[in-house]
């Protein structure tokens, strides 16, 4: 290695070191202490250990760069504090720890071109959002995750005011980059005049699919990729102290988009009711809030992603009412002591305000006990309690679950909902949801629990339609909702015109199969009368005769009459008989049968 120190007329300075070593096969361990740039380079150096450099707290820039080195160990950078600039190109690395980048919270240049990299795990967008200088060219990259881009303008939501210090370079030349919806942003950024990242080379190429191959970044349309967009079913909402609300958002994109719930003031709201996927490219979520309290009220935002980009809506919650306490007084010479504890010992019940004209049951003064609290005698102030509600304790243990929902009694404009439940406690509530699927607009009733039917009215004709029951105190699940049809108008008539078809066929079939055996009869007892055919079959002749007819000749006409039966007699005799009786020679005629 080679030690240079790059003094200052003031009497300060620095130093670099360079290890050129061809037969180098180990990182060195004797580097001075206040080294600040250290380049190893064209060394035998397969591997970067762990804490390889953690005595030098002094160093800016480590170079590694154009040796053989294929591992680094997550821990190679530990204590490396203050290092601006981290070069290791030109090496045969195929994996990179990024989170060993969480050791060098001052990175701003990070040079890992000429590598055999084949991805980059979302992972890594966390421990980049300082870097100022990224270079992952002439690597095996094929995409980049959404995450990555997400951490630079415009894609963070930040604001870029134009200021060239806070540009990010980006190398991502000569990868074989497959373009899809996974790199949307990219194409986007590619086709941008002004924006806070800047491409070494602007001039990047699709290697995939085949459709895209060679086509530059610029000129690239993706098919089948958009980006998200949300809807909410309002933008502001009011809601009474303690009343149930629900929260809905639609968001449609290709992929589909996931949704998430944030409050303004929280983390990410948990109690989703139901998130379904309707179709390709489709999601809706809704949320629910049971008794709302004030400290519910405020701004929910509904936030779809997917790979193309992301987008959210808001829903601004306003809570009205007032709180009304029952406690009883206590006999005490410090009331504020006792009024302090009471607050503190004993939950908020919220309730409507008492009507004037009502009064409350008489209670018995309580008990004091120790540490300034207070027990009431059984049976005073819980009986008083029970006259005009139930205890919030209770309220809150008894879950109704739901059941078995099915729609029955489907018509026109009605159907009718069936459930069972366990652990019914009474006038326990439920609130029916219901509205044409995928609609925003609601309607809701309530009913009780126990009663295990209800029925919609008012519907439209052939709508599919979607209910939820929601059980007051618990969390509503996604088996608590039941889709149906209601029927068609027009369908009754149908109905009707197919029994009188049914009616006349029956009424038809006796009387056809009737006509068929008279012809069959008939045809039968035709059969089985030769006589009768045959006296039907021959017709009577008037007479035969041999002679020459003459023209003319009334007195010596060649037909004479006979008897009808002789006639008969002849035509049954055989050919025999009727050629040696009706035949005869002559030279000027032929011979002829004649009848």
């Amino acid at each position: 290695c080679t030690c240079i120190y790059h003094g200052r007329s003031d009497g300060t300075g620095t130093r670099s070191v360079l290890c050129n070593d061809p037969d180098m096969s180990d990182i060195p361990t004797n580097v001075p202490v206040d080294t600040v740039k250290l380049r190893v380079e064209k060394t035998a150096i397969r591997k970067i250990p762990t804490e390889a450099f953690y005595y030098l707290v002094d160093l800016r820039y480590l170079w590694v760069t154009y040796n053989s080195v294929t591992t680094v160990d997550s821990g190679s950078f530990y204590n490396l504090k203050g290092l601006h600039e981290l070069r290791l190109d030109g090496n045969l690395l195929s994996l990179f720890p990024w989170e060993s980048l969480r050791e060098t919270p001052s990175l701003r240049t990070l040079d890992l071109h000429n590598n055999r990299l084949t991805s980059v795990p979302p992972e890594a967008a966390q421990y980049l959002r300082n870097i100022t200088y990224l270079d992952v060219s002439s690597n095996k990259l094929t995409t980049l995750p959404s995450d990555l881009m997400d951490i630079w303008p415009p894609f963070s939501g930040v604001s870029w005011t134009g200021n060239a210090s806070q540009k990010v370079v980006l190398g991502l030349q000569d990868n074989p980059w497959f373009c899809d919806c996974r790199i949307s942003k990219l194409l986007e950024l590619s086709k941008m005049t002004e924006s806070a990242v800047v491409l070494l080379d602007q001039y990047l190429s699709c290697s995939g699919p085949e459709n895209l191959v060679g086509v530059p970044f610029q000129l690239a349309e993706l098919d089948q990729c958009l980006k998200p967009s949300v809807m909410t079913s309002a933008t502001k909402i009011t809601s009474p102290l303690g009343s149930n609300v629900l929260l809905r958002c639609d968001a449609t994109g290709y992929p589909t988009p996931t949704l998430v719930w944030i409050k303004s003031d929280g983390p990410p709201v948990n109690n989703t009711v139901v998130e379904e996927t309707p179709g390709e490219g489709t999601r809706w979520s809704i949320i629910s809030l049971n008794g709302v309290l004030y400290k519910d009220a405020g701004e929910y935002r509904c936030k779809a992603k997917n790979v193309a980009g992301t987008a959210e809506a808001s829903i601004t919650l306003s809570v009205v009412g007032v709180v009304t306490t029952t406690m009883p007084q206590q006999k005490s010479a410090t009331p504020a002591a006792t009024d302090a504890a009471l607050t503190t010992s004993i939950p908020v019940v919220t309730t409507p305000s008492p009507s004037p004209a009502t009064t409350g049951t008489p209670t018995l003064p309580p008990i004091p006990t120790k540490r300034g609290q207070q027990r009431a005698p059984p049976g005073g102030p819980q009986q008083g309690r029970e006259a005009g509600r139930r205890p919030v304790a209770n309220i809150r243990n008894a879950t109704v679950v739901v059941r078995g929902i099915r729609a029955t009694e489907e018509t026109v404009d009605s159907a009718a909902l069936l459930w069972t439940t366990e652990e019914a406690w009474g006038d326990m509530q439920l609130t029916v949801v219901y509205s044409p699927y995928e609609e925003k607009d609601k309607q809701t009733m309530t009913v009780a629990a126990g009663s295990g039917k209800v029925v919609l009215t008012g519907l439209r004709a052939k709508m599919k339609y979607m209910a939820c029951l929601i059980a007051k105190g618990g969390q509503p699940r996604k088996d608590q909702c039941v889709t149906f049809y209601t029927t068609d108008g027009e369908e009754r008539p149908n109905l009707v015109l197919l029994i009188i078809s049914g009616l006349a066929c029956t009424l038809a079939l006796p009387l056809i199969f009737l006509l068929l055996y008279k012809i069959t009869c008939l045809f039968c007892s035709k059969n089985n009368s030769p006589a009768h055919h045959d006296q039907d079959t021959y017709v009577k002749f008037e007479t035969l005769s041999l002679k020459q007819r003459t023209m003319g000749n009334q007195g010596n006409d060649l037909w004479t009459r006979r008897q009808t039966q002789e006639s008969e007699r002849m035509l049954l005799f055989s050919r025999s008989s009727i050629d040696s009786q009706m035949t005869y020679k002559s030279d000027s005629s032929r011979s002829e049968y004649l009848c």
